[in-house]
């Protein structure tokens, strides 16, 4: 792997990795890190799942987010896509996560205004960490009362929608402000129109994949534009590896 901007490196280490994608220190709020991959044409799909864009180096930041953060953010429609179960480690990226504070292993927090959140998938019974289900006051009880039998800390944000702004200030007083959202485009179109970015990873793939995919944003429309700003750029196999920031 490559960097091409800011600084050109030949061989991109994981301490530079590490040092890229690190969140801000003494953090005192809710910090939001956006990770997707997209075709060159900017579909966020490919035979409706993410892995046909994907690539070692795309996989390598992957993983890298979520070893920086404290939990992971997804969208119910995309962990029952994608078959989403318990955050995995390894020896190396378990002494990572100790050396910055961190716990061995981020919970996957996932979001679903109606709890339609099968107790009985991989997040439940194949974890070492107990998932978070954010959902609705109006979600139907005994559906929150089989998702925390099953083991999920059950966290109301909303009355009838979900209030993203309120999931985030309930993960922050839980400790979890390093936040990484792996998706999909609905819980990130709505992050934008909260406006609540503050980084965008984003990989394109030199795939153009036709117009039948979804885009990575998709959903309610920001009431406008929020500018970022580019920070890096790494490359490798034909894959760009772009990060933004929210401007200042």
């Amino acid at each position: 792997m490559r960097m091409l901007w800011p600084t050109p490196l030949d061989d991109v280490t994981d301490d530079d990795l590490e040092r890229l994608y690190g969140y801000p220190r003494d953090l005192d709020r809710p910090w939001v890190q956006v990770n997707f991959v997209a075709s060159a044409d900017g579909a966020a799909t490919l035979d409706d799942a993410s892995e046909g864009l994907s690539s070692p180096a795309d996989k390598r930041i992957f993983l890298l987010g979520r070893d920086l953060a404290d939990v992971v953010l997804v969208g119910a429609g995309t962990a029952r896509a994608e078959g989403y179960r318990g955050a995995r480690t390894n020896p190396e990226r378990q002494a990572r996560r100790r050396r910055l504070g961190l716990s061995d292993l981020p919970p996957i927090a996932v979001v679903s205004g109606s709890a339609r959140i099968d107790p009985s998938s991989a997040l439940f019974t194949d974890t070492k960490v107990p998932p978070i289900v954010i959902t609705t006051a109006a979600a139907p009880e005994d559906r929150r009362a089989a998702l925390a039998e099953a083991g999920a800390d059950v966290l109301i944000a909303g009355e009838q929608m979900i209030d993203l702004t309120a999931a985030l200030k309930e993960l922050s007083a839980r400790g979890l402000r390093r936040i990484d959202c792996e998706g999909g485009p609905h819980l990130f179109g709505e992050l934008i129109a909260e406006d609540l970015v503050d980084q965008l990873c984003l990989t394109v793939a030199p795939v153009l994949a036709g117009a039948a995919g979804p885009r990575i944003a998709m959903g309610r429309t920001a009431s406008e534009p929020h500018r970022l700003q580019l920070e890096s750029i790494l490359y490798e196999d034909g894959f760009s590896m772009l990060r933004y920031r929210k401007a200042a």
